[in-house]
């Protein structure tokens, strides 16, 4: 290999040989790069965040201790400065050889570290004199070899003078496949999925705080059920049956309505087997709620409020910047039955048409649909391509036709619709809710219906759940349930394009 090759020159598996190649001499010197553990005192934002209270007199200061990534070196001869990366930020260390000792600091802090390894500093807290706040090493520890480079970017300036960052690891796609670089490189996509978790914390005192019991419902069911979706399907060797991942867990949390529970929800991951897009992953998260004696109007206000109070615990108000748009979730919001927010979008009156005098519209208004199609699935299809991307700030869509919603109760004024309703923001679906069904009869018959369109072709249909109909015939008290997805609601608090944004580890094609 050309010693004349700078590292930026050469190729990652020449640049990951001599990593390998260091690592075999620190074994040979003696020296353990992967110790068992390292105790830490301090983390960057600690010491960035209260300053003053660690630069004290030189013998009062007091010592800290922490761990991190290397992410960039300045050698210059017997001292040095490198940024320290760890889980809460980056700071600035000084090492010296007079400090730390001969052998650490020419044999191993100059030959064997390279940007990425993970170390352990000791010291004191001081500023430079450009004013950086930075830790003056007295110990150094190598806590991890990292034999694969990080593609950290470079900053260059141009003819004109201007500032050109090259090498950056912004490929989206390869982001998506390795996030574990892509939170060490850009570490600001960690605070996309602090505000994630802090969304579903702030969401599970709120259910908490109203007294409802959280639960767990099985993932593997013997009939899938509680959506309009296709299953995963998967095969139970010692039982010798066919099970799939769940597309819901609305049937099992309504039996536990009928066992005597008055409040019960879960974080829940389901599984729905569709296609890939910005807004779609065939694996997702939603909470689901059910409360007894409730109805769907009751629940929009549970609703608003809940989602308000999200808004409020993470950014301290109701408003959040989405794209360009600022979304106002402040109570109460507005509310527009389903078929006459399509009458006023579209001026076709849908109420009571038949379903091919529906499909005849979804022509004249150029809506894609095809044969296998009902009704319902008719009306969702206009719903979707005219209404549903125009509702930009937080609205309730009520009301829906009957074909649509087969575990809702039938409307109480509005013959031929149900009390169900969605709530959509900045275009898209992120609740939906109703006024639970508990008539098994009509449930049944409901059931039945799906069955007659998934004769028809229509593969999303629900199928009949014996035991759940049997569960419905020892009665389950009237309630509301409740359904919001976790990932879209949490693109909106978090100001993301795409759901694989705010998913650790998004479904991806092969490579």
């Amino acid at each position: 290999m050309s010693q004349n090759k700078t590292n930026d020159q050469l190729t990652v598996s020449e640049q990951q040989a001599i990593r390998i190649d260091k690592r075999k001499q620190l074994f040979e010197k003696g020296i353990k790069p992967y110790p068992y553990s390292f105790d830490v005192s301090h983390h960057s934002i600690d010491i960035l965040t209260d300053e003053e209270s660690f630069l004290r007199e030189e013998e009062e200061k007091e010592r800290v201790v922490l761990a991190g990534r290397i992410m960039t070196r300045r050698i210059m001869g017997k001292a040095s400065f490198f940024n320290l990366q760890d889980s809460a930020g980056t700071i600035q260390v000084y090492i010296r050889r007079d400090d730390v000792g001969t052998d650490t600091y020419n044999d191993l802090f100059k030959k064997m570290i390279d940007i990425g390894d993970i170390v352990g500093v000791k010291g004191f807290v001081f500023k430079t004199r450009t004013g950086e706040t930075t830790i003056h090493a007295e110990e150094f520890h190598l806590l991890c070899k990292s034999v694969r480079p990080i593609p950290i970017p470079k900053e260059i300036e141009n003819e004109e003078g201007e500032k050109v960052t090259y090498d950056a690891f912004a490929d989206k796609e390869q982001r998506y496949r390795q996030r574990y670089v892509d939170l060490i490189v850009n570490p600001e996509v960690r605070e996309v999925f602090r505000k994630r978790a802090q969304m579903i914390q702030s969401m599970r005192n709120y259910l908490n705080d109203q007294g409802y019991l959280e639960v767990e419902t099985p993932i593997l069911q013997p009939i899938y059920g509680g959506a309009s979706a296709q299953p995963f399907v998967t095969h139970h060797n010692a039982l010798d049956m066919q099970l799939y991942l769940r597309i819901a867990n609305e049937l099992y949390l309504k039996r536990l309505l009928v066992g005597g529970f008055e409040g019960v929800y879960e974080f829940a991951k389901d599984f729905r087997n569709e296609g890939l897009s910005r807004f779609h992953n065939p694996e997702f998260t939603q909470v689901e709620l059910y409360v007894a004696y409730k109805d769907y109007l009751w629940m929009m206000e549970f609703t608003e409020s809940l989602i308000e109070q999200v808004a409020l615990d993470l950014y301290g108000t109701t408003e959040v910047q989405v794209g360009d748009h600022q979304i106002d979730f402040k109570t109460p919001w507005k509310r527009i039955p389903m078929l006459e927010a399509i009458e006023a979008e579209t001026g076709y009156d849908l109420s009571g048409k038949t379903e091919e005098e529906i499909r005849q519209i979804t022509g004249e208004l150029q809506v894609e649909v095809d044969e296998k199609m009902g009704k319902g699935k008719l009306i969702d299809e206009i719903f979707g391509e005219t209404v549903e991307p125009k509702l930009v700030q937080p609205t309730f869509i009520t009301d829906y036709p009957i074909e649509m919603s087969p575990l809702a109760k039938k409307h109480r004024d509005k013959e031929g619709l149900v009390e169900r309703f969605e709530a959509i923001c900045n275009g898209k679906e992120i609740a939906n809710a109703f006024s639970e069904l508990n008539d098994p009869v009509d449930q049944r018959e409901r059931f039945e219906e799906q069955a007659r369109l998934r004769a028809r072709g229509d593969e999303d249909a629900m199928t009949i759940d014996e035991d759940f109909l049997r569960a419905l015939e020892y009665g389950m008290p009237p309630a509301a349930g409740l359904g919001i997805g976790i990932d879209r609601l949490a693109m909106i608090m978090t100001n993301s394009d795409s759901i694989r944004d705010v998913l650790l580890f998004p479904q991806m094609r092969p490579e």
